[in-house]
């Protein structure tokens, strides 16, 4: 089982999209365990970023993120980064697959309405980040809805 990090961005919450952009992950089959509102700081901002140090649209990023409250998510499931990128499409939204989050609802490569980790090392840095001291709960079997413990 892998886990992956989903932030639903500063310009999907603007746009009250971030059901849709929750529920095309949960209809794809991946498992929400982590679900938070914040409002992203600097310093978390440059943490998660910071592979991009130096570069010229650092302070963009940074700002951009920092904008208004956002949701981070942390999806479970079989191959759950490849999945939540391909739900999301291409980061260019004009290049994006017909039916991905991108393709529907984005125009422009700085506002792209999602984030996704890249691998499963990258998302266990993230999730670290955004879920710090905080246990996340497993999915580690099929679940009968009808069947309460």
């Amino acid at each position: 089982m892998e886990r992956t990090l989903v932030l639903v961005k500063p310009d999907a919450m603007q746009r009250s999209l971030a059901g849709e952009i929750l529920g095309r992950l949960e209809r794809r089959g991946l498992r929400m365990v982590g679900l938070r509102l914040l409002k992203v700081d600097k310093a978390m901002a440059r943490t998660h970023y910071a592979e991009h140090v130096g570069k010229p649209f650092f302070n963009g990023l940074v700002n951009y993120i920092t904008a208004c409250p956002i949701i981070a998510a942390v999806f479970e499931g079989t191959n759950a980064v490849a999945a939540a990128r391909q739900v999301m499409g291409s980061t260019r939204p004009t290049e994006a697959a017909p039916g991905t989050i991108r393709a529907d609802f984005g125009l422009e490569v700085g506002r792209n309405l999602v984030h996704g980790s890249d691998s499963v090392a990258s998302a266990k840095r993230e999730i670290g980040i955004f879920f710090a001291g905080q246990r996340l709960p497993s999915w580690d079997r099929e679940v009968d809805p009808w069947v309460f413990e």
